[in-house]
Formats: C-alpha cells, structure tokens, sequence
C-alpha cells in the first residue's frame, strides 16, 4: 500500500494523535449505539501496546465553529472508557493551554480525548494554523477514520502534513478492502446499486460501468431505467425527467461491456405500507394504479446465476423498500446468497453506505460479509473514483 501503517511507525514513549469518528448517537446524555467506539479499539489498543500515548481528536455533531454544549464529546467518555478498558481522560479544548496541559498529565496506559474539533472554525476550513495548533501535541498522527477521510478538514488532512502519519487498524482495513473490490479485484466483478434517486448517484453509475462486468440496479432507481426503456411504471417512484441520463448510461455500459440487470419481474402493491395485498407481475405490467416496491423471484434468481459466477462483489443500496415488509424479499434473498457463497469462499463481498448496512442487517447476512463499511459518503466517493483528501494527505 502506498500509506504508512501502525507497523511502520516507532510509538513507544510517543504522544500519538489519532484521528478517529465517535460521532455516535447519544440520547440524554447516554450513547445508544457503540459500534464506532468498538471499531476504533484495535488502534488504540495497538498504540498502547507498543508504548505510544493515544489522544483522540474526533468530531461530534455540526456545532459550525462554535461551542455548542449539547454537542461536547465528554458524553462519549463512558462508552469509550467501557470499550477500551483503560481511564480515559477528557481536555475541555483541542488545542491551547487545557489540550496541552491534559497531554502533559498523560500517564502510560492511559487514553485522552480532546473536546469536538468542530468547536473551532479552523476545523473545516482547513486553516493551517489550526492544524498547526493540533499537530503541536503531539508527535505522530494516525487516521483511523476513514468515514471523514472525504473532508479536507485541519484535523483529518491538514496536521497529516505536518507529523509523520500513517492508517489506523480500522483505515488499513477500509483501505484494504476497498482496493481488493475495484482497485485490483478478482473478476468478475458485480456490483449492486440500488436506493431512491438515479440523479443522486450518477458519478458512481459512470464510474462502475467501467469497472465492473455486471451492473444490478434495484430500488427506486430501477423504475427510472424501465422508464428510460419505455415502460410504465403506474405510480412508483421514479425520476422521469432523468430518462435520457437513464439511456445515457445503459449505452455507455453497452460499449463499456458492462451489463445492467434490471428487474424482470416486480412486486407491486396499491398502498406503501406493511403488508398489504401485493402482485408479482412482469416489469413491463406494473397496473397503473400500482407502485414497484420490491424485485420479483425471477429477478432475485438471475441475480443468483450473476453472484455465482463472479468472484467479487460490491453493495450500495437496497433492492427494493425493504424497510417495509414483504419488500424486503429480494434484498434478503441475494443478500443471504451473497454471505453463502462468501462463507464457502467464492465471493469478496464489500458492501457500505448507510440504508445498506441497515438492510444487511436486517436480512441477518452483513457478518459474513467479506467487510462492510460504516463510512457512508466516503465510501460513496471511493466508489466514485474520487480522491480522499484524508487518504491522499497519508500517501503524500
């Protein structure tokens, strides 16, 4: 890899400054879901082992450049305390004399965690004198948040040009997977696109279809391809003033020799609500008072002949309104085929974006996923063929 990891760097005796996302919910005063404070625990447990001084410098919520006391990162010490096993200590400030003080007071074996980087405007403007401040506490950097490593922001781009820096455990593995699925992948390659808007994920439409052997498009964004391809889709969503985009692209992956896989056959129902009468129709039967709310079994099983025959595979987005049941049907089906063929070792499964992880999830497949990403929009961008600041300022 063309960035430095944990493994490339001299940490004992250390004061490490490590970027990490702990931008987790939290409802009075309490937090409610923990998963980014246990993905960040490999990092930090790893800088503790080899003699280095964690300080975390994390965001929390949208203050814009100001103190906001509902969005201090002093709610989050428990669960991290709880996570990690050590005593985590809290600055009032990421930079000044309470940041400077606080690492002067750092034991070994000890974790601290400055106060919201956000609180300065400096954060997101990428002021280098605010990355000065923050990159004068310490003497290495890490990032290991690769879900903000698409802002060019003080604390995740700007401080890694001034201190030697290298990927924490959880970007190493971001960055690992991410490669192994479009940068250098085993072929074939398939990958699964689905949400509400076509016109929301165009660079990553055009980007795949140079990428990948198969394209499988679902969700809302299916109807507007029928659309684009002359079909009435009676009430469902779709984006009808992006069919000629919609045609764009299906010629463009044509010469590309990449293939869409558009749903066959569909579920419709008259009503968006759990459970109501539904029909499995073909695609080009949607009745005009009906709506597309899932892929159909016939669909779901081309899918399958598609996962079988290649060797990787990337996700972003659900089949169909899965939130909703039965219209998770096919989002569950490929899903569990998918974590099936990965578990036998025949897929490189790789699978992020927000709707995503909440539908593999709930289909009960996302842990045997070769790795799913929590990163949201910087997985979107990656996907896109974007350069990461937060990455790029590593390899640099």
């Amino acid at each position: 890899m063309p960035w430095k990891t944990l493994d490339d760097l001299d940490l004992d005796g250390k004061t490490v400054l490590t970027r990490v996302d702990i931008n987790v919910p939290v409802e009075d005063g309490r937090v409610t879901d923990a998963t980014r404070i246990t993905r960040i625990v490999p990092t930090v447990r790893d800088i503790l082992a080899r003699g280095g001084k964690p300080v975390l410098l994390a965001h929390f919520g949208r203050p814009k450049g100001k103190v906001v006391p509902e969005m201090s990162l002093r709610q989050v010490v428990p669960a991290l305390q709880d996570a990690l096993g050590v005593p985590v200590k809290f600055a009032e400030d990421c930079i000044g004399a309470p940041a400077r003080q606080a690492v002067a007071a750092l034991q070994p074996g000890e974790v601290l965690l400055l106060e919201n980087t956000r609180f300065h405007p400096g954060e997101e403007s990428n002021d280098p004198a605010f990355a000065a401040a923050l990159a004068a506490l310490g003497d290495i950097y890490v990032n290991d948040a690769f879900s903000a490593a698409h802002r060019a922001h003080a604390s995740t781009e700007g401080i890694a040009r001034l201190l030697p820096s290298a990927a924490g455990r959880l970007m190493e593995a971001e960055l690992r997977a991410l490669e192994a699925a479009l940068g250098r992948p085993e072929r074939p390659v398939v990958a699964v696109v689905g949400g509400a808007k076509v016109s929301s994920k165009l660079e990553l439409l055009s980007n795949l279809i140079r990428k990948v052997e198969y394209l499988i498009i679902g969700g809302g964004m299916a109807n507007t391809f029928l659309a684009a391809r002359g079909i009435e889709v009676g009430r469902s969503l779709a984006e009808h003033e992006m069919t000629d985009t919609a045609r764009d692209i299906l010629k463009a992956a044509d010469e590309a020799g990449c293939e869409i896989i558009l749903p066959v056959d569909v579920v419709v129902a008259r009503e968006f609500r759990a459970n109501p009468p539904i029909e499995v129709v073909p695609a080009d039967a949607c009745p005009a008072d009906a709506m597309i709310l899932d892929a159909g079994p016939e669909t779901v099983a081309r899918i399958g002949e598609v996962f079988r025959s290649c060797r990787t595979l990337i996700w972003n987005g659900p089949l169909g309104a899965f939130e909703l049941e039965p219209f998770d049907s096919a989002t569950n089906a490929a899903a569990e085929l998918a974590a099936e063929l990965t578990e036998a070792g025949r897929l490189i499964s790789v699978a992020g974006g927000g709707d995503t992880v909440a539908a593999l999830n709930k289909a009960g497949a996302a842990a045997r996923f070769t790795y799913i990403s929590t990163a949201g929009g910087a997985f979107l961008e990656w996907m896109e063929g974007k350069v990461l600041p937060g990455v790029a300022a590593l390899e640099d």
